[in-house]
């Protein structure tokens, strides 16, 4: 495991913090049942192939 050797300030540790965070997802425009849903891209064949229920 690593392990610092010096200690590091308070401003770059919440620098360091405030960067580490999850992206929004793409979403992506698909047409399901003749309307317009805008759906992750990862999750748009299981969209296609029926395997999950159109979003709301």
């Amino acid at each position: 495991m690593a392990v610092p050797k010096r200690r590091m300030s308070r401003a770059n540790t919440r620098h360091r913090r405030s960067n580490w965070r999850a992206d929004a997802p793409d979403l992506v425009p698909i047409t399901l049942q003749g309307r317009r849903h805008l759906v992750p891209r990862a999750l748009v064949p299981a969209y296609r192939r029926g395997l999950l229920p159109p979003p709301g």
